[in-house]
């Protein structure tokens, strides 16, 4: 057993060293990354620590302990390339048993800088709560329970997913990993605002909660011990030492499935019929227009639900239009006008249509010989764009309205909101056939190297005309509510915004299509440079 924890120790260290070696960039990001990943740990510590003596210094301590937890279950998902240790199938033709390997990958997943950066974050909570010489001796006991529980939990994790990780939905999973970070975010933010109007006695219930739940059980016992609570803080240090052995069970129960049972290679490919449970197998290509038009939105919804980067793109555009309205709208501080961010984030989606087909634009270039067959084109990918946009910006609106209660305004902020949709498809399909650029289909890039600069006009100089597009709408808008017995007629916006944002729309693709039939050996090179 010491043998195979000390070989996989050292093959460990060594994959660290030979990835080092690689090149001074990948040398230069590690060292980057280690000093600010200790400097924030250090400075997290010093703030527990400062918190020693405040009344609610374990409303912060326990559910920090709990975060952290959950930090180290979800990372595997959506960071699976980051420890090439991760994926034990690599071993399994070593003759090597599970319980043994257990304890070998254990003792190596304490070896790099997410361990000692929760080292650091998990001392902080116990001191921040230790008091007298039981409370510092359980902290000894507590912390190192706590960090096993949040290594074991994360490789658990890892190994019941790891053919999903390994597979093609697993890519994708990775790369919506922007999508959490965006998300996690605002909830931090949202978060961060309530507990300065409220003060951390609010986090108060949680913590009770979370001083049973592993590990934080383990942080709970620190406090317990150091009230004379004794027995509650054996019980709270039993709990996470019980659920270090479950998730230390199931981790070898999964290793000897996965070292033991066959993969999907060496499977019989499932019928056909069987293997088609995309949403256009489900019969709702029968809903689409005929002729060329339908085949080009049947094709668009396709990369929707099959492409890594397009679908990453829409599942943050979704979130992030959703989120930023109802946030602001539930802390009292929005404006029902922020429901039109729904409509910008997914009008982006127009910009560069050609570049999310990559090197595949050569074979819808063969079908395009005349500005006719670009604007049918162009008028396909719209329409497919259309149909999720427009539902959404909708309940996006009303659900805003919804929560500040101003009904009356529910009209103009729609029809706002339609025209600047149709705006932003207008010079998206302007700027996908002037300015389009590369997505590399591996990594988190959106952009091949040398055409930043293309994606900064396409975008921003769009949504800069989008903006001006949209002006005599906004104009309507102010002079109705400014003028006297003005508000009466607010409904009109409705209308003549959705009106005016069909009406740009067909121009700019009208505009659009000749320079996309012109411009195609360009667009082809563009887009299949990454």
């Amino acid at each position: 057993m010491t043998d195979v924890t000390a070989t996989v120790v050292r093959l460990k260290l060594s994959l660290l060293r030979n990835g080092l070696r690689q090149s001074g960039g990948r040398r230069a990001a590690f060292v980057a990354s280690a000093v600010l990943a200790l400097l924030f740990g250090a400075a997290q510590l010093l703030g527990l620590v400062l918190l020693r003596g405040n009344p609610h210094a374990d409303a912060v301590a326990v559910p920090g302990a709990a975060v952290l937890a959950l930090g180290w279950a979800v990372m595997p998902l959506f960071f699976p390339s980051g420890d090439e240790t991760l994926d034990p199938t690599r071993l399994v033709m070593l003759p090597l048993r599970p319980r043994p390997l257990v304890r070998a990958l254990l003792a190596a997943s304490l070896v790099g800088i997410g361990p000692l950066f929760s080292l650091l974050l998990l001392v902080g909570c116990a001191l921040a709560v230790a008091h007298g010489a039981a409370g510092y001796g359980v902290t000894v006991v507590a912390v190192v329970l706590a960090l096993l529980v949040c290594v074991a939990l994360a490789r658990a994790v890892a190994a019941a997913n790891v053919r999903l990780l390994t597979s093609r939905k697993g890519r994708d999973l990775a790369v919506l990993s922007g999508l959490v970070i965006a998300v996690g975010t605002q909830l931090v933010n949202f978060g961060a605002q309530s507990l300065g109007s409220a003060g951390l006695g609010r986090l108060a219930p949680v913590a009770d909660v979370l001083r049973w739940v592993p590990p934080a059980s383990a942080i709970g016992a620190v406090r317990s011990a150091s009230e004379g609570s004794y027995g509650a803080a054996a019980l709270q240090l039993g709990l996470s030492a019980a659920a270090l052995g479950l998730l230390v069970g199931a981790w070898a129960r999964t290793l000897t499935r996965l070292m033991t049972s066959p993969d999907g290679s060496t499977l019989q490919a499932p019928d056909a019929a069987v293997r088609s449970r995309s949403p256009e197998g489900r019969g709702t290509g029968r809903l689409l227009p005929g002729g060329r038009t339908g085949t080009v939105m049947a094709r668009s919804l396709r990369y929707v639900w099959r492409d890594p980067k397009t679908k990453a793109a829409w599942v943050t555009s979704l979130a992030i239009g959703l989120i930023v309205p109802v946030f602001n709208a539930l802390q009292g501080t929005g404006s029902i006008y922020f429901a039109c961010f729904a409509a910008g984030m997914l009008g982006i989606q127009m910009y560069n249509q050609f570049g999310q087909d990559t090197s595949a634009f050569w074979m819808v270039a063969l079908t395009i010989s005349s500005a006719r067959d670009a604007y049918t084109e162009l008028r396909g990918r719209a329409l497919a764009l259309l149909v999720i946009t427009l539902p959404y910006a909708t309940l996006v609106t009303v659900l805003t309205t919804a929560l500040l209660g101003d009904w009356p305004r529910l009209p103009e902020v729609l029809g706002l909101s339609f025209a600047l949709l149709g705006a932003m498809l207008a010079t998206g399909a302007w700027t996908s056939a002037r300015f389009p650029y590369s997505i590399p289909q591996e990594g988190h890039k959106n952009v091949a190297p040398g055409q930043a600069g293309l994606a900064w006009i396409a975008i921003f100089g769009g949504m800069v005309s989008a903006a001006l597009l949209c002006a005599p709408v906004i104009a309507l808008t102010i002079a109705l509510n400014v003028s006297a017995g003005g508000e009466a007629w607010t409904w009109l916006l409705l209308p003549v915004g959705a009106g005016y944002g069909a009406a740009v729309t067909w121009a700019g693709l009208r505009a659009a299509a000749p320079r996309t039939a012109a411009n195609l050996p360009e667009i082809l090179a563009a887009v299949s440079k990454g």
